[in-house]
């Protein structure tokens, strides 16, 4: 495990437990002053690495609320893997080439489909053999934005994470000491690979290094929230708006989903009534990652049903139910989440609120692969 890896993950766990009092205070003082006022007033309180909103004695505006959640300018690429135009069109190529699989018929984008918010719209993922996998297929939406990925973490960078689905057994079954020699055998390949990688060509690590690139340039657009946030009082509904505060103080739903990705980065056990372990299964000593999973960002959420790690909730109503609900309390259960007792309107509030985070922007068109 890299270091990077192990400073989140002590990112993950610190100090969750021991602010839980603050954290349950901030969200009924919240709530009492949405009720009282027409826009909740916030600050920020850290707990742990995870950011909540509590209400300060110097109430912040509605639109310092908005600012936390303004889209950036820029899409971040590491230093180790620079962007090139050459290589953001090779790695669109092998994206969407099914001779990535042993089977010839799966390719990236059969799980990550760009016309399904960049999942496949199933309960789980189907692999190799038409066999079913355990959990559901995580968008790749604003993937450049994340530091640790897969539903459980085990994948440290989007170079790793590319490579592993490429190889398991139960997803594209293709190792690379086959994989290789077959893209080497397609002509078209060989002066792509040399014009987006002089002097190195084809390989593991270059193959995975292009399809990275790509899919950091895998960007939500431009939402009718983002219009909200830029000053467009038209762009969303009153009930949406109130929503957006809802999201932020009553409902403390801004714990996890923070900043524009609406994510946190980081793993939690929410209630769900699974066997599955989830980051525990790499952290079997620590309590709080015992079923947990990490936080998928709300962007395109409109059109990424089902919901969860396993595609249980079907709707985003059955969402909002579940956490005002609490889900299962058990020892590992976030001490971010707890029974809300949302009202009717407040629930369908943070429902409106969320259908304005997806965009009208048109799938891509997908390449002429190479012959």
């Amino acid at each position: 495990m890299s270091e990077a890896s192990r400073a989140h993950l002590r990112s993950e766990c610190k100090s969750q437990v021991s602010q839980s009092t603050l954290l349950r205070n901030a969200i009924r003082l919240a709530a009492v002053l949405v009720a009282a006022a027409p826009l909740a007033a916030r600050a920020e309180a850290i707990v742990g690495e995870t950011r909540t909103y509590a209400v300060s004695q110097e109430a912040a505006s509605i639109e310092t609320m908005k600012a936390e959640f303004r889209r950036p300018q820029a899409i971040p690429f590491p230093d180790h893997n620079p962007f090139t135009p050459a290589k953001a069109a090779l790695g669109k190529k092998l994206y969407f080439d099914p001779r990535l699989s042993a089977s010839s018929t799966q390719s990236c984008a059969s799980c990550h489909n760009p016309a399904l918010g960049w999942g496949d719209g199933l309960r789980v993922g189907v692999g190799h053999a038409m066999e079913q996998l355990r959990r559901r297929s995580p968008t790749l939406v604003n993937a450049a934005w994340g530091s640790i990925f897969m539903w459980d973490g085990r994948a440290d960078s989007l170079e790793s994470q590319a490579l592993g689905p490429i190889q398991s057994r139960a997803e594209m079954d293709m190792p690379m000491d086959k994989l290789i020699p077959r893209l080497s055998s397609i002509r078209d390949y060989k002066p792509l690979f040399a014009a987006a990688f002089p002097n190195e060509g084809l390989s593991a690590s270059t193959l995975t290094r292009a399809i990275a690139t790509y899919e950091r340039t895998i960007v939500s657009g431009s939402s009718p929230f983002d219009a909200w946030v830029e000053g467009d009082e038209q762009a969303i509904s009153d009930t949406a708006k109130r929503g957006f505060v809802v999201f932020n103080t009553t409902g403390g739903c801004a714990s996890c989903h923070s900043g524009w990705n609406f994510t946190d980065d980081g793993f939690h056990d929410i209630g769900l009534p699974s066997q599955d372990v989830g980051r525990g299964q790499f952290l079997p000593s620590i309590v709080k990652m015992q079923h947990a999973f990490k936080t998928p960002t709300l962007r395109e959420i409109a059109y990424r049903a089902p919901y969860m790690h396993d595609g249980t909730l079907v709707t985003l109503e059955e969402v909002v139910e579940h956490y005002s609900s609490g889900g299962i309390a058990r020892q590992s259960r976030s001490e971010l989440v707890m029974p809300l007792a949302l009202t009717s309107a407040q629930k369908d509030e943070i429902v409106q609120f969320l259908k304005s985070l997806s965009s009208t922007t048109t799938p891509p068109k997908l390449p002429t692969l190479p012959r």
